[in-house]
């Protein structure tokens, strides 16, 4: 069980991939930190059973295996990190000396103070709900039979037929962008909602018609339910009493949380896409002047930024090793 100090050279919120990294990095560089985060299982990649895009691992490599490896190099380093997990942070501010998190750990609140503060809460992908529920579709999500990510997973789709999930821009865009890997077909199930309802022309016309140019199925009818897992294929039950089979499912419903509390109780500027503005060195962007916020820095999927594993790791070598030269 790790103790609080008094106070750190930095305070990381969130320890995903991106925040193990920065804990990592910070000792490496003869400097203290405190990692507050809720739990592995909370992470985006926890429940991948298959990443590809990860260096050093040519077969792949399951998202838990990866968090279990970056968690074991933090414990290594425990004499400087203190890994407070589960823990919930609850607000964060500026003090004098730098920055100070509430957060609630073993059901008591505690304060972390340090000189600099790493923003690595990440964001959830919002699940497609059926019944009111979001556990009917987590058997296939678990198995690698539905995919969230076209970086990540699109390598896979070649050959394939494969049914998308949505039926906003974004998720017609994700059908659009699908095509790049060759798959066999690509349908759009919009579950029950109106095809790209409250989308204004001309957008709504131009993807309309991608759609019919790229022989894109529309589905409109409302999902009940999902089978065919022991044979490791998408299959979809709809309101009308249809049922289609795809090779693989993508959900393309965008983020259910983006965690913005926090960063906007800090005056963060955020994009048009909710994320937090950055420089190349990860400092937030103040949304009052538009300057770096001195000593905050936002790192993973929360910033803007390509949402990848490599890239969380790169964003928070580049925050703490900027941290390290200017305020540390």
């Amino acid at each position: 069980m790790p103790r609080l100090r008094d106070a750190y050279d930095l305070v990381v919120i969130g320890a995903g991939h991106a925040g193990l990294q920065a804990g990592l990095k910070a000792a490496l560089l003869g400097h203290t930190a405190a990692l507050i985060d809720r739990g592995p299982k909370y992470s985006r990649s926890y429940y991948a059973p298959r990443l590809d895009n990860i260096p050093g691992f040519p077969r792949g490599i399951s998202g838990h295996q990866l968090l279990d490896h970056q968690i074991a190099a933090v414990r290594e380093v425990e004499s400087q990190v203190g890994y407070f997990t589960p823990a919930r942070a609850l607000a964060a501010g500026r003090t004098e000396a730098g920055y100070e998190v509430t957060f609630e750990w073993l059901k008591i609140r505690h304060v972390a103070r340090g000189r600099a503060l790493v923003l690595a809460t990440g964001v959830v992908d919002r699940i497609p709900e059926v019944g009111g529920k979001i556990d009917p579709i987590f058997p296939s999500a678990n198995l690698g039979i539905v995919d969230f990510c076209v970086l990540c997973d699109g390598h896979k789709l070649r050959g394939r037929s494969v049914g998308v999930i949505g039926h906003d821009p974004y998720a017609v865009r994700t059908a659009l962008d699908l095509g790049h890997f060759g798959p066999t077909s690509v349908a759009l199930l919009t579950h029950g909602r109106p095809l790209l309802d409250g989308t204004p022309e001309p957008d709504r016309a131009a993807l309309t018609r991608a759609l019919a140019d790229r022989g894109i199925d529309v589905v409109e009818s409302a999902i009940v339910g999902f089978d065919e897992v022991r044979e490791k294929r998408f299959g979809v039950r709809f309101a009308d009493g249809s049922h289609r089979s795809y090779d693989k499912g993508f959900s393309a419903l965008g983020w259910y949380d983006m965690h913005s509390a926090i960063p906007r109780s800090l005056g963060c500027r955020f994009d048009p896409d909710g994320y937090v503005v950055t420089d190349e060195d990860c400092r937030a962007i103040a949304d009052a002047t538009g300057e770096p916020i001195p000593g905050l820095y936002c790192v993973g999927d929360l910033r803007n930024g390509w949402n990848q594993i490599p890239e969380a790791w790169a964003t928070a070598e580049r925050a703490v090793i900027h941290a390290y030269a200017e305020y540390l």
